[in-house]
């Protein structure tokens, strides 16, 4: 597609904002826009200098607890880390990160449930986790009544029964304090299509939500995100230590409830206040549905008292 084909993206300013954006300026530029992208639109641009992505920032990042800066500061430590893309420029008057083009295939959930994928996930993690500090934190704790408050005070839509939810995410947050491990570099946004296998590595992609978390809440959030099934967690966790760990993987477990109930406020939010045609109450819902089946499970206490457990 060439830069005179980009129909209903708003082309005329993209294209005047890639011409005074250092590494967008050759011509002649090839630009096409990719899949994906709730908060931004993300574009493909071939220049004689190279092939990009560049990332044009929505509005309302501050509503979604989305800070610029450090998703810049993050992608810059997480493309050192040899985990993230590389980071070519970052004008932030024009709204607009442009990251090196990361050439590989973008995972499915079914891809993510594979053994072997599952092992080089975690080891992709791993590498992150490794890396230098991170600008800021990410705890969906303090991130949650945020949204909560965003929400209820602007007469949002909230899915019936949220409230009621509250004291389990109380009790999670007890629980999960008791034998916390610290924190290290995390993503915090890792559904399937943020892994991009280039063959010889799996590289982690869009730092919007990236802040310093427990690594337990990276990998929950990962089977919550990606759809896995219980004996995949577990793998991804047992791969993640290098050993089983009765107590991580129902850490992880549990921060996947955690995210989802978070995250449900995330969609409800988007739901009144973004302008893209997407269905975000029904995402906001399907995450809903399911961090309220765990939290009113019969093995919702069980885990309370297994995150609390020594191996």
């Amino acid at each position: 597609m060439t830069e005179q084909r980009l129909a209903g993206t708003g082309e005329a300013d993209v294209l005047a904002v890639f011409g005074r954006v250092p590494s967008l300026r050759g011509t002649p530029r090839r630009v096409s826009a990719l899949p994906g992208g709730l908060t931004n639109q993300n574009f493909k641009v071939t220049t004689p200098d190279g092939v990009f992505v560049a990332r044009v920032f929505s509005d309302g990042g501050d509503l979604l607890a989305i800070n610029r800066d450090h998703e810049y500061q993050n992608s810059l430590i997480a493309a050192a880390a040899g985990v993230g893309a590389p980071v070519i420029d970052y004008c932030p008057a024009d709204r607009i990160l442009v990251l090196g083009f990361v050439e590989g295939r973008t995972l499915t959930n079914a891809d993510v449930a594979e053994p072997a994928t599952l092992i080089r996930i975690a080891a992709a993690c791993r590498r992150l986790h490794g890396a230098a500090r991170f600008a800021a934190d990410f705890d969906m704790f303090e991130i949650q009544p945020r949204y909560y408050a965003t929400a209820t005070a602007a007469g949002m839509r909230i899915p019936a029964g949220y409230a009621e939810l509250l004291p389990a995410f109380a009790a999670a947050r007890r629980a999960l304090s008791v034998r916390a491990e610290g924190t290290v570099p995390c993503n915090n946004d890792l559904l399937a299509a943020n892994f991009i296998d280039s063959g010889d590595r799996i590289w982690l992609i869009d730092y919007e939500y990236s802040g310093n978390n427990d690594a337990c809440f990276e990998l929950g959030n990962v089977a919550g995100e990606c759809g896995l099934a219980d004996d995949a967690l577990a793998a991804l966790v047992t791969a993640y230590y290098g050993r089983p760990r009765r107590s991580r993987i129902a850490r992880a477990k549990l921060y996947s409830l955690v995210a989802r109930y978070g995250w449900t406020l995330w969609g409800a939010i988007q739901h009144s206040a973004s302008e893209l045609e997407f269905d975000f109450w029904s995402w906001a819902l399907e995450r809903f549905e399911a961090a309220a089946a765990g939290f009113t499970s019969p093995d919702f206490d069980r885990l309370l008292v297994d995150v609390q457990a020594p191996d």
